[in-house]
């Protein structure tokens, strides 16, 4: 029987898809054969195409996959979720919006969130080991409404502290925690149970 392979980490951009200075693009570049989901040229906000856009870069990538999601990218993920099935071997789910609330401004709107299919939120669990990592001070979403959603994904919730949403405006290009929690992820595929909170 043949060794177990490493798995493929995929990034999965937000709506602001791939920023230069951004931890996800930095990470990309850091680790060998990590891969992108590619920016959209049409239907930007169209959940449905977000979501297919996940699941053909899923279908190039052999064997298991770690997801790595930042922002919109979380609530990707937990669409796709919802429709596909294949073998990921976990997903890293940072800072998840709170698209049930508004957001501020130079955001869309949940007019435009709703006309797009990102709501309602999906909140059935998660049929994959996922770390939920969540701010205390995130402008898109209060923490408690994060914990909630990890709570209904099954996740694993980590309390990141004061990092806003953990982007580039907070001042976070690179994040040296996403690593760990990716390694973490990845290994728990070589163990028959993962362990899930």
């Amino acid at each position: 029987m043949p060794a177990a392979t490493s798995p493929t980490i995929l990034i999965v951009p937000g709506l602001r898809d791939h920023v230069a200075d951004h931890w996800q693009t930095l990470l990309e570049k850091a680790l060998p054969g990590a891969r992108s989901v590619p920016p959209l040229e049409h239907d930007k906000l169209s959940c449905a195409a977000r979501v297919a856009a996940l699941d053909s870069a899923l279908a190039g990538i052999e064997g298991p996959a770690v997801l790595v999601a930042h922002s919109a990218g979380v609530m990707i993920v937990a669409h796709w979720a919802q429709r596909h099935r294949r073998e990921i071997a976990g997903a890293l789910l940072a800072t998840p919006p709170d698209f049930e609330a508004p957001l501020p401004d130079g955001y869309p709107t949940r007019d435009a969130l709703q006309q797009n299919g990102w709501l309602p939120t999906p909140r059935a669990r998660l049929p994959f080991p996922s770390i939920v990592a969540a701010s205390t001070n995130d402008p898109l979403a209060r923490l408690d409404r994060v914990t909630e959603l990890a709570t209904a994904w099954g996740s694993r919730w980590v309390n990141l502290g004061a990092v806003g949403h953990l982007n580039p405006a907070a001042g976070y290009g690179e994040w040296p925690r996403a690593q760990e929690f990716v390694t973490e992820l990845a290994s728990a595929l070589h163990h028959e149970a993962p362990h899930r909170t």
